[in-house]
């Protein structure tokens, strides 16, 4: 056991006395030490029911023969962080999860970990943290919310933003979105449509991660304690067999997990999490495979903010693995990867059925012949951009408009509010990349005012920052190289023409290569907006979005 180097021998007795202060008896000395990291607080909506998660897999753990540790882990609640200085903390903690994680397991010498997140950075820190550590470990979430219902329409943190959007517009009064807000966010649990958290934890269960359910079981479920009993036991069994991280997340579960991204439509943010990931355990991930995998795999499903379905009709559907054994059917998995069940992608899909068509769109019926996501290239982003194409509407799959610039999201904001944008506009926000930002915020208060005021069919938005997986409209995003180190979009002037074209993939600006040298030859680097902490410290290891903003080794 890894743990014997802290329990056994003569060397071992001051550490076995420190035991003995934390109770621990012989008995228990004995057996493998299993790590439980709790992301549990009472900040967030999604973690507040993590304490009884955490309590069960307990039970599962001992139940199964370990000695269970509970130690923690940070998460921010991206809504309440959204739209201010709060939203520059929000992708930095990812690498602070994965760092502080690894130093509690390997200082303590776990033997096996259990992952309990449930929100946006945290479920991609604690993967990044399972490939380093390597150890048996199973990830079990907390779960989505679910649904709200207003006048007879199920809601979500969308509905709500895009709510404040269209009073901005005089097409809601203040008594109507005061209905919104008590009524939308109705559970403990991560938001309820196919958001960022949502999205990585179905992805837990297409990379092997976690057990068929993980993504899909509502928070407030009691299959969702049941689930994280038998993650407890499941670990144990991984560790009789030595099944690590590194044997399941391998380059063909990471491409397994970009597949079900498409036919999910999960968020543009796991483009920033999946090459983190890999990067990780070795594979050097371009953000292109996106567009080779996107072109031959359907979309199958059109969850909110893309559709009128949430979390919850996807689990009553039959979930991931019904969307997998989808996808397996055009052969368009690898089904031999291992899994945290100790049997291979294969062996868990099979038999999984797929409860309603309306949901989850069989192979002859799809949404669209590609996948959810798409990466633009082209003058204004030579190292990519990332679009959700599941989310845009026809008439914007193809645009061109003059550029509306600003150099932060606020000003932005106070010009889509004050009805200074109007239809054909391109929407520019900038300077809020990885380094810029610094922390590359979302920028879901912009698009869903341009929703709520009835623009998202007539502008779109580009951006050096990102989307949260609740914006939907012509959002493109992931903007690289980002404008702070001198990327295009540092050299677009207001009423530039920008050209977008989603389905030839393609993101231009309309102005001459002599002209953008010329620009380029005046352009200076803006000074940094953040000198101290934690955020200028990242500004200056980060890289572009387009490797998926992972830091660098300090020189």
């Amino acid at each position: 056991m890894k743990s014997d180097n802290v329990k056994k021998g003569m060397q071992q007795a001051p550490h076995r006395s420190l035991f003995n202060a934390l109770g621990f008896t012989k008995e228990e000395m004995e057996k493998p030490l299993v790590g439980i990291v709790s992301s549990y607080n009472e900040i967030v909506p999604g973690h507040m029911n993590l304490d009884k998660i955490v309590n069960a897999v307990k039970m599962g753990v001992a139940e199964a023969g370990g000695v269970p540790v509970v130690f923690p882990a940070i998460a921010v609640c991206d809504g309440i962080a959204m739209g201010h200085e709060g939203m520059k903390y929000s992708l930095v903690t990812r690498d602070l999860i994965a760092d502080s994680t690894e130093c509690m397991a390997l200082a303590h010498q776990f033997d096996a970990l259990v992952m309990v997140p449930n929100c946006d950075k945290n479920v991609p820190g604690l993967l990044m943290a399972a490939a380093r550590i390597n150890v048996p470990t199973v990830f079990v979430s907390g779960g989505p919310m679910l649904a709200g219902h207003v006048k007879g329409h199920k809601t979500s943190l969308s509905s709500m933003f895009e709510a404040v959007g269209a009073y901005a517009a005089g097409k809601l009064t203040e008594e109507e979105v005061c209905e919104y807000e008590e009524k939308t966010c109705p559970t403990c649990g991560s938001c309820s449509g196919m958001y960022t958290a949502n999205s990585m934890n179905c992805l837990t269960e297409a990379l092997g991660m976690g057990l068929g359910g993980n993504g899909t079981i509502p928070a407030v479920y009691s299959d969702r304690l049941r689930l994280a009993k038998h993650a407890g036991m499941a670990v144990m069994d991984m560790y009789a067999k030595n099944i690590r991280p590194r044997d399941i997340m391998t380059k063909d579960a990471i491409l397994n997990a970009l597949t079900v991204d498409m036919a999910l439509g999960c968020s543009t943010n796991s483009m920033l999490h999946l090459p983190a990931i890999a990067h990780e355990v070795g594979f050097d991930f371009d953000i292109a495979f996106a567009n080779e995998i996107s072109e031959k795999t359907p979309n199958l499903c059109h969850l909110a903010p893309a559709g009128p379905t949430y979390m919850e009709d996807l689990n009553e559907a039959g979930g991931v693995y019904a969307v997998m054994n989808e996808l397996a059917e055009k052969g368009l998995l690898h089904l031999d990867c291992m899994t945290v069940t100790g049997k291979t992608v294969g062996e868990n899909i099979k038999g999984a059925v797929n409860k309603n068509p309306e949901v989850i769109r069989p192979l002859d019926n799809p949404y669209s012949q590609t996948g959810g996501l798409a990466v633009l290239k082209g003058n204004l982003a030579p190292d990519g951009s990332v679009v959700k194409r599941s989310a845009v509407a026809p008439e914007m799959m193809v645009h061109e408009g003059p550029a509306r610039v600003f150099d932060c999201e606020e000003d932005a904001i106070a010009a889509i509010k004050g009805g200074k944008i109007v239809e054909g506009d391109v929407v520019v926000i900038r300077y809020e990349g990885p380094k810029g930002g610094p922390g590359m915020r979302e920028m879901l208060n912009p698009t869903s005012a341009i929703a709520g005021m009835g623009l998202g069919s007539t502008v779109a938005l580009i951006t050096d920052g990102r989307f949260s997986g609740a914006s939907r409209g012509a959002s493109i995003g992931h903007v690289s190289p980002e404008a702070a180190v001198g990327g295009t979009i540092a050299l677009v002037e207001e009423g530039d023409i920008i050209k977008i074209n989603i389905p030839e993939m393609t993101l231009e600006l309309a102005v001459s290569d002599e002209e953008l040298e010329a620009r380029r030859a005046k352009w200076q680097p803006r000074e940094p907006k953040v000198t101290t902490g934690y955020l200028a410290r990242y500004a200056g290891l980060v890289t572009s979005g387009a490797k998926g903003a992972v830091l660098n080794k300090a020189q």
